[in-house]
């Protein structure tokens, strides 16, 4: 059987673009496998959301992190790229980074070329390391790496830090060290997308960052692979829809005092239960407690 790494590879090689969105915890990645997608994309950023109530501003570690990705990885089976920030550090810590990911179930790990401390790549205020700094980030990455199908994503803030002339040199030293994915991150126009496509098409696999509200202008995985994208990636879109159905859910109880006003908006009781496994568990279960006879 192929390992996950080895099928986004293959997936990364082929024809149609990649599509994975995001997800943040065993649910969401449950009912994202349930829709279809085989690829999954572990936001840093929604997990910040979720966990903490917090903007992605570097609050929360490795060992977070790492437990969110264990946690996905055996409930689905998915090939997970794993948002991991800077690394958590120098590039000793992001070889401990690749390997706990690794571990955990990552197929993919992506490195950033920010200083902490970070924040998401749409918002403003970024700071940068040093392009020497970040390629022997990835070669520490590569070396690191267990399973050499495990993908490495280089991804550079430079267009909002120095422009996007910096942004493509920097893009090019880290595609020459080696990354198997090039993030360029927050092209603001299509002038710039179109830049980095001319620039990078055909020498590695690109990802497009598709955040609403954002930075970039929004285009469909359709219109993506058109303009030469190899990977879409949709991060906190179920963040997004949930913090809406939260505020929308919430409004309503208070207002009504039940929940009968939005019940043609949730699972009922017994439809979770079926979603999320509870019969077949309970019936395994009982394997193990004498109840049952052959």
């Amino acid at each position: 059987m192929m390992t996950p790494q080895a099928k986004l590879r293959a997936k990364l090689a082929g024809q149609d673009i990649v599509i994975a969105p995001g997800a943040y915890d065993a649910m969401g990645a449950l009912f994202a496998v349930e829709a279809g997608f085989d690829t999954l994309y572990v936001s840093g950023a929604s997990i910040a959301y979720s966990r903490l109530g917090r903007p992605d501003i570097g609050l929360f570690g490795l060992a977070e992190l790492t437990d969110t990705v264990a946690r996905l990885a055996d409930r689905v089976e998915a090939a997970l790229i794993v948002d991991a920030d800077t690394g958590f550090g120098n590039a000793l810590n992001v070889q401990q980074t690749v390997r706990q990911l690794e571990r955990a179930g990552a197929a993919a790990i992506q490195l950033e070329d920010q200083s902490m401390p970070k924040r998401c790549g749409h918002l403003d205020g970024k700071a940068l390391v040093p392009c020497a700094e970040m390629v022997g980030k990835i070669s520490a990455a590569l070396d690191a790496r267990r399973d050499t199908d495990t993908v490495i994503v280089a991804r550079t803030d430079a267009i909002g830090v120095e422009g996007l002339d910096a942004a493509l040199d920097r893009a090019d030293a880290y595609a020459e060290a080696g990354c198997d994915v090039l993030f360029v991150e927050a092209p603001q126009d299509d002038g710039q997308v179109a830049a980095i496509v001319d620039r990078f098409r055909g020498r590695v696999p690109l990802l497009a960052n598709m955040v609403e509200g954002g930075k970039t202008p929004l285009r469909s995985a359709p219109e993506l692979q058109a303009l030469g994208y190899k990977l879409a990636i949709f991060p906190g879109g179920l963040a997004r829809a949930v913090g809406h159905t939260m505020r929308a859910y919430f409004t309503s109880l208070n207002q009504a005092g039940t929940t009968a006003p939005f019940r043609d908006r949730m699972l009922d009781f017994m439809d979770l239960n079926a979603a999320i496994g509870t019969p077949d568990m309970l019936e395994r279960g009982r394997r193990y407690d004498g109840g049952e006879t052959e």
